[in-house]
C-alpha cells in the first residue's frame, strides 16, 4: 500500500466564527493527528464515536484505510463561555472617538506607541495596538519580600482604530469596516472631546459632547444590525430542520427590532442564557462603555468639571457606565518623564494618580474584575480575574492543569501578610488558610494552588 503519513501538532481546525451556531465548542487535544495518503481517496467513509466528553471522527476507505482522524473535547456553551470572557491578565479596551478628539493623542500617552497623531481627520489608518502594565504597587513589595528574580504585572491592551463620523456605515470617512478590530475587546472606550481650541479642527463644526456621543453610538448600532441580518438569515434557515433553534431565531428578531429602534443591545433585559448566545456574536452595541472626557490642559487639575464633561458624565450614570475626565495632552507630557519626575509633575497639578491609572481603574471597575497575586524566588504576579471567581478556575489563568488537577489552595490576604513581614510568620500566626473548590477569591489573595494531574 502506498502510504505517506506524517503527524503535525500544528496543524488545527478552523475556529467557528463568532456569529456561528455552534451548539458545541470543540477543541483540540493534545495533537490532531492527519494521515494522508498519495492518492486523495474517493467518497470516503465516515465514522463518529461520541462520548460524553469526546468526539472521534475517522474518515476512511474500505480499500485504501485511514485517511483522515480528528480528535476533539466537548465543551458545554456555559462552560464555553466562561472560558472566553476569562480575560487572564488580559483586559482588552477599545478606543473610539470622532476624528480630532484626543484618541490616539491618549493612545500614544498611556501606551507610548508612537501612533500618528496629527491635527487632521482620519490620521489613524491601520488600529494600533498597545499593551501597558497595570499599576499595582503591591507587587514591588512582594518582590521585596520573596527576593523575587522577577516581577509581572497584569497588563492591559488598548486598541485605537480611525476615527468615526456619521454616515460610516454607509461609507463616509474611512468607514466602519475598523470596527471589526474592536469586536473581541472586552469593553468600549468611548473618547469624547469635552475642551474648546479654534485651532484643533471638530469635524462637525463645534464642539457638542452628547451628539458626538449619539452619532458613534448610531455606527455602533449599524454595524450590529448588518451583523445581526446575517445571522438572522441563516438561522432562519437552520430552524426550519431545526426547531430547538426558535429560542435564537426570535432572540434575534427581538434584537433586530431593537437595534432598528436605534437603541443599544445592553438595553435589552435578557436572561443568562440568551446573554451568552449574543455574546458569541461579539455585538458591539453590548460592549460595557467607558467614557473619557478629553479635557483642556489647564482643567486637569482642577476639582470641579466643565459643562461638556458634566453632561458625559450625567450621560454615562444613566446607562450604568464608568466616566473618567483626562486630559490627553497632560497624559502625553507625562508618559515622557521618568518616576521621580512623574509624582512631581502630578502633585504640581494637584493630581493624586496618572490618568492612565484611573482609567485602568475604571475598567476593572465595569468588568467587575480584580487580581490575585502569587509570590515566590523565581517571580512575584498579578493574575487578572472576574470579581466572584472561584478558586480552581483561578488557578486555571495561571494553567489549565491548575484547574484540572485542582486539590487546595494556600491563601493570605495581602494586607496579613505585610503585617506580619514573611510568610513564615503568617504560618505561626495561624492565617495562611487553606481553601478548597468553592472558595470565592478576593482581590489582593497572595495564594499557592495545590494540584496533580
Amino acid at each position: 500500500m502506498n502510504w505517506s503519513g506524517r503527524e503535525d501538532s500544528n496543524l488545527r481546525p478552523p475556529e467557528p466564527h463568532s456569529g456561528t451556531l455552534a451548539r458545541l465548542r470543540y477543541v483540540p487535544l493534545t495533537t490532531l493527528r492527519i494521515i494522508v495518503m498519495r492518492d486523495t481517496p474517493v467518497k470516503p467513509e465516515i465514522s463518529v464515536k461520541l462520548s460524553d466528553e469526546n468526539i472521534i471522527v475517522t474518515m476512511y476507505n474500505s480499500q485504501r484505510g485511514v485517511w483522515l482522524i480528528l480528535h476533539f473535547r466537548i465543551i458545554s456553551l456555559q462552560d464555553l463561555h466562561k472560558t472566553e470572557r476569562n480575560e487572564g491578565s488580559f483586559l482588552k479596551l477599545g478606543i473610539v472617538g470622532l476624528p480630532n478628539v484626543g484618541k490616539s493623542t491618549l493612545f500614544n500617552a498611556i501606551t507610548a506607541a508612537g501612533a500618528e497623531a496629527s491635527n487632521y481627520p482620519f490620521c489613524t489608518i491601520e488600529p494600533n495596538v498597545g499593551v501597558v502594565e497595570v499599576p499595582d504597587p503591591r507587587l514591588k513589595v512582594l518582590g521585596e519580600m520573596f527576593h523575587s528574580a522577577k516581577i509581572t504585572p497584569a497588563v492591559v491592551e488598548f486598541y485605537d482604530i480611525a476615527g468615526l463620523v456619521k454616515g460610516a456605515s454607509k461609507g463616509e470617512g474611512l468607514g466602519n469596516k475598523f470596527l471589526a478590530n474592536i469586536r473581541e475587546a472586552s469593553a468600549i472606550v468611548q473618547v469624547v472631546r469635552c475642551f474648546d481650541d479654534p485651532n484643533v479642527v471638530h469635524v462637525e463644526g463645534s464642539v457638542d459632547p452628547l451628539r458626538d456621543i449619539e452619532t458613534i453610538e448610531l455606527e455602533l448600532i449599524l454595524s450590529d444590525l448588518e451583523m445581526v441580518e446575517r445571522n438572522l438569515v441563516k438561522v432562519e434557515k437552520l430552524a426550519k430542520a431545526d426547531r430547538k433553534l426558535a429560542p435564537n431565531l426570535d432572540l434575534l428578531r427581538r434584537v433586530k427590532d431593537v437595534l432598528e429602534a436605534g437603541k443599544l443591545v445592553r438595553t435589552i433585559d435578557l436572561t443568562d442564557e440568551e446573554k451568552n448566545y449574543l455574546h458569541g456574536l461579539n455585538l458591539l452595541s453590548d460592549k460595557p462603555m467607558l467614557y473619557v472626557a478629553n479635557i483642556a490642559e489647564d482643567e486637569a487639575g482642577s476639582t470641579e468639571l466643565n459643562d461638556y464633561a458634566c453632561r458625559v458624565r450625567d450621560h454615562a450614570a444613566k446607562e450604568g457606565a464608568e466616566f473618567v475626565a483626562i486630559s490627553a495632552k497632560i497624559e502625553a507630557e507625562i508618559a515622557e518623564l521618568d518616576e521621580a519626575e512623574k509624582q512631581e509633575y502630578l502633585e504640581a497639578l494637584g493630581l493624586k494618580e496618572a490618568g492612565l491609572d484611573r482609567l485602568i481603574s475604571a475598567g476593572y471597575r465595569l468588568l467587575g474584575l480584580i487580581s490575585f497575586l502569587t509570590a515566590g524566588e523565581k517571580e512575584s504576579r498579578a493574575w487578572t480575574i472576574r470579581r466572584g471567581t472561584l478558586a480552581p478556575q483561578a488557578a486555571g489563568t495561571i494553567h489549565s492543569d491548575f484547574e484540572r488537577g485542582f486539590i487546595r489552595a494556600k491563601v493570605v490576604s495581602y494586607d496579613d501578610l505585610i503585617a506580619c513581614g514573611s510568610l513564615a510568620e503568617v504560618k505561626a500566626k495561624g492565617l495562611l488558610r487553606s481553601e478548597g473548590k468553592e472558595y470565592e477569591m478576593k482581590d489582593g489573595d497572595v495564594v499557592e494552588f495545590l494540584f496533580n494531574v
